[in-house]
């Protein structure tokens, strides 16, 4: 039996990420009419948009949204506060995941490995904290925005004069961060479902034709190389879902994530960040992890939409 029959896809929006919401919410759109659901496209660029979702009367909130101010904890306030059940993580969670810093600090108490990091304070002086940054995190140094997703803002720093620009490029994302560079391979691990039913996915590794993987590499098709399973033995892939797991119940994510991570050349993995809403185009990893587990688009997206409740945080 069904829990819901009418449902509003929230999608676009005006982050930085507003495309490729696009394309995901037009995606699920297609598989919940698919899938014979009624379903309402709402574009949060409108600023009527609160009012049509409301008087649609709709049995549940579909979020197709990303990046900042969508994936924050923002619409997941206002979305509780009107009593509609929505898909992905909560208030608290959806803030968490998309604060780098905070999701550090939650990672280092509870032992989950993090590459090390240092907050840039944007009023105080630069070159002192550049040269500290260097001294304890050395060359090359990753620079990047707190609350973005989508890899915007990331520069990997080869030369200390190359870190004014990165900084200065970086002021209008208000909140930024040096993080120690790991080199290895990148891999992403989905996750999907709610307490015993959590389950982890194959893992995605992600080969980019770029430096890493940034935002020209994860929406231009040829630009990534994607392997599924990841070259891994059989010993870091388990350690690696493993920490997944642990990561997306630190930060209190529900219904899917995927968790982004670097291996080291020991085999380390450090937890890059957690996606409280990951994409979900032709192009996006969770889609490929979930059809590598045997799981169609159709479901994956099925199994999301049964994991909205209703949340206070």
């Amino acid at each position: 039996m069904r829990l819901f029959n009418k449902l509003g896809v929230l999608l676009g929006g005006s982050s930085g990420e507003r495309s490729v919401s696009l394309l995901s919410g037009q995606r699920v759109s297609t598989s919940l009419r698919r899938q014979d659901y009624e379903v309402i496209d709402i574009d949060l660029v409108k600023d009527d948009w609160l009012t049509q979702l409301i008087s649609e009367e709709v049995d549940a909130v579909f979020l197709a949204l990303h990046g900042k101010g969508y994936e924050d904890g923002t619409i997941q306030a206002i979305l509780s506060h009107f009593g509609l059940p929505y898909t992905g993580s909560g208030i608290l969670a959806s803030a968490l995941g998309m604060n780098k810093i905070m999701s550090k600090q939650i990672f280092s108490t509870m032992q989950i490995p993090t590459p090390d990091y240092l907050k840039i304070h944007l009023e105080e002086d630069l070159k002192v904290q550049t040269q500290n940054a260097i001294e304890q995190l050395g060359l090359p140094l990753v620079v990047k925005p707190a609350s973005e997703g989508s890899s915007l803002g990331v520069s990997i720093i080869h030369e200390p004069d190359e870190i004014y620009h990165a900084i200065e490029k970086n002021r209008i994302f208000k909140d930024n961060l040096f993080e120690k560079y790991v080199q290895g391979q990148e891999i992403t691990v989905g996750l999907i479902g709610v307490g015993d039913d959590l389950q982890a996915l194959p893992i995605l590794e992600l080969i980019p034709k770029r430096e890493f993987y940034d935002y020209q590499a994860k929406y231009t098709a040829g630009l990534t190389e994607f392997v599924i399973p990841a070259r891994l033995s059989d010993e870091v892939s388990h350690v690696a879902q493993s920490i997944a797991l642990r990561a997306h119940q630190a930060l209190g994510c529900h219904g899917y994530s995927r968790v982004d991570m670097i291996v080291d050349r020991l085999g380390q993995p450090f937890v890059t960040e957690v996606n409280t809403l990951p994409g979900l185009t032709e192009l996006s990893d969770l889609p490929a992890q979930a059809a590598a587990a045997g799981i169609s688009y159709d479901r994956l997206i099925s199994k999301i939409l049964d994991s909205a409740v209703l949340r206070d945080i």
